[in-house]
Protein backbone atom coordinates (compact mmCIF):
# COMPACT_ATOMS: atom_id res chain seq x y z
CA UNK A 1 0.00 0.00 0.00
CA UNK A 2 1.04 3.60 -0.27
CA UNK A 3 1.19 6.33 2.08
CA UNK A 4 -1.78 7.83 3.02
CA UNK A 5 -2.83 10.37 0.07
CA UNK A 6 -2.95 13.96 1.02
CA UNK A 7 -6.28 15.18 2.41
CA UNK A 8 -8.23 16.95 -0.41
CA UNK A 9 -7.79 21.06 -1.02
CA UNK A 10 -11.34 22.06 -1.29
CA UNK A 11 -14.88 20.29 -0.82
CA UNK A 12 -14.52 17.66 -3.43
CA UNK A 13 -12.29 14.68 -2.81
CA UNK A 14 -11.80 12.66 -6.37
CA UNK A 15 -8.30 12.03 -6.12
CA UNK A 16 -8.44 10.92 -2.54
CA UNK A 17 -11.44 8.29 -3.44
CA UNK A 18 -9.75 7.47 -6.47
CA UNK A 19 -6.73 6.79 -4.41
CA UNK A 20 -8.23 5.03 -1.54
CA UNK A 21 -9.79 2.71 -3.81
CA UNK A 22 -6.54 1.49 -6.05
CA UNK A 23 -4.74 1.23 -2.73
CA UNK A 24 -7.93 -1.44 -1.67
CA UNK A 25 -8.94 0.70 1.13
CA UNK A 26 -12.21 1.46 -0.62
CA UNK A 27 -14.33 -1.41 -1.19
CA UNK A 28 -18.21 -1.14 -1.76
CA UNK A 29 -20.27 -4.15 -2.45
CA UNK A 30 -21.75 -4.46 -6.02
CA UNK A 31 -25.19 -3.42 -4.97
CA UNK A 32 -24.25 -0.34 -3.18
CA UNK A 33 -21.40 0.53 -5.64
CA UNK A 34 -24.07 0.46 -8.58
CA UNK A 35 -26.44 2.73 -6.42
CA UNK A 36 -23.82 5.63 -6.28
CA UNK A 37 -22.66 5.14 -9.47
CA UNK A 38 -26.69 5.45 -10.61
CA UNK A 39 -26.82 8.41 -8.11
CA UNK A 40 -23.64 10.06 -9.45
CA UNK A 41 -24.50 9.64 -13.12
CA UNK A 42 -27.86 11.19 -12.56
CA UNK A 43 -26.12 14.29 -10.80
CA UNK A 44 -23.93 14.30 -13.07
CA UNK A 45 -25.92 14.73 -16.18
CA UNK A 46 -28.27 17.35 -14.06
CA UNK A 47 -24.75 19.01 -13.73
CA UNK A 48 -23.68 19.53 -16.93
CA UNK A 49 -27.32 20.25 -18.08
CA UNK A 50 -27.12 23.34 -16.04
CA UNK A 51 -23.73 24.40 -17.59
CA UNK A 52 -25.46 23.87 -20.81
CA UNK A 53 -28.16 26.24 -20.30
CA UNK A 54 -25.73 28.63 -18.83
CA UNK A 55 -23.53 28.58 -21.78
CA UNK A 56 -26.75 28.84 -23.87
CA UNK A 57 -27.64 32.19 -21.34
CA UNK A 58 -24.68 34.40 -21.33
CA UNK A 59 -24.26 33.78 -25.27
CA UNK A 60 -28.11 35.13 -26.12
CA UNK A 61 -27.93 38.66 -27.50
CA UNK A 62 -31.01 39.79 -25.23
CA UNK A 63 -30.98 38.03 -21.88
CA UNK A 64 -34.13 38.46 -20.34
CA UNK A 65 -36.49 35.32 -19.08
CA UNK A 66 -39.71 36.59 -19.94
CA UNK A 67 -38.70 36.39 -23.59
CA UNK A 68 -37.94 32.53 -23.58
CA UNK A 69 -40.55 30.25 -23.41
CA UNK A 70 -41.92 29.47 -19.82
CA UNK A 71 -41.13 25.73 -19.78
CA UNK A 72 -37.41 26.90 -20.35
CA UNK A 73 -37.64 29.44 -17.63
CA UNK A 74 -37.28 28.08 -14.61
CA UNK A 75 -34.49 25.61 -16.16
CA UNK A 76 -32.74 28.90 -16.82
CA UNK A 77 -33.39 30.77 -13.41
CA UNK A 78 -32.52 27.64 -11.33
CA UNK A 79 -29.32 27.48 -13.29
CA UNK A 80 -28.61 30.76 -12.71
CA UNK A 81 -29.39 30.96 -8.90
CA UNK A 82 -27.35 28.03 -8.90
CA UNK A 83 -24.23 29.48 -10.51
CA UNK A 84 -24.60 32.63 -8.29
CA UNK A 85 -24.84 31.11 -4.92
CA UNK A 86 -22.01 29.02 -5.61
CA UNK A 87 -19.99 30.45 -8.43
CA UNK A 88 -17.51 28.15 -10.34
CA UNK A 89 -18.82 24.98 -8.23
CA UNK A 90 -20.86 23.54 -10.96
CA UNK A 91 -18.12 23.63 -13.33
CA UNK A 92 -15.66 21.88 -10.48
CA UNK A 93 -18.76 19.36 -9.94
CA UNK A 94 -18.34 18.61 -13.96
CA UNK A 95 -14.65 17.37 -13.28
CA UNK A 96 -14.99 15.90 -9.95
CA UNK A 97 -18.03 14.00 -10.05
CA UNK A 98 -16.30 12.05 -13.00
CA UNK A 99 -13.76 10.98 -10.81
CA UNK A 100 -15.79 9.96 -8.15
CA UNK A 101 -17.56 7.50 -10.26
CA UNK A 102 -14.26 6.29 -11.39
CA UNK A 103 -13.48 5.74 -7.85
CA UNK A 104 -16.87 3.94 -7.06
CA UNK A 105 -15.89 1.61 -10.49
CA UNK A 106 -13.01 0.37 -8.99
CA UNK A 107 -14.26 0.17 -5.37
CA UNK A 108 -17.18 -2.02 -6.76
CA UNK A 109 -16.27 -6.10 -5.42
CA UNK A 110 -18.64 -8.56 -6.54
CA UNK A 111 -20.57 -10.58 -3.49
CA UNK A 112 -19.38 -14.11 -3.33
CA UNK A 113 -21.87 -16.72 -4.36
CA UNK A 114 -21.84 -20.36 -4.86
CA UNK A 115 -18.88 -21.28 -7.17
CA UNK A 116 -18.19 -17.38 -7.76
CA UNK A 117 -15.38 -15.85 -6.83
CA UNK A 118 -14.54 -12.46 -5.40
CA UNK A 119 -13.92 -10.49 -8.29
CA UNK A 120 -10.59 -8.10 -7.84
Amino acid sequence: MSADPPPPAGPFAGDLLLALAGDGRLVLDAAQADAAIADLEHTLSLVRERLRILRIWRQAPAQRVDEIPDDLASDVVDALLADQFAPGRLELAATELPRYIEALRRARRDTPGPGRPVRP
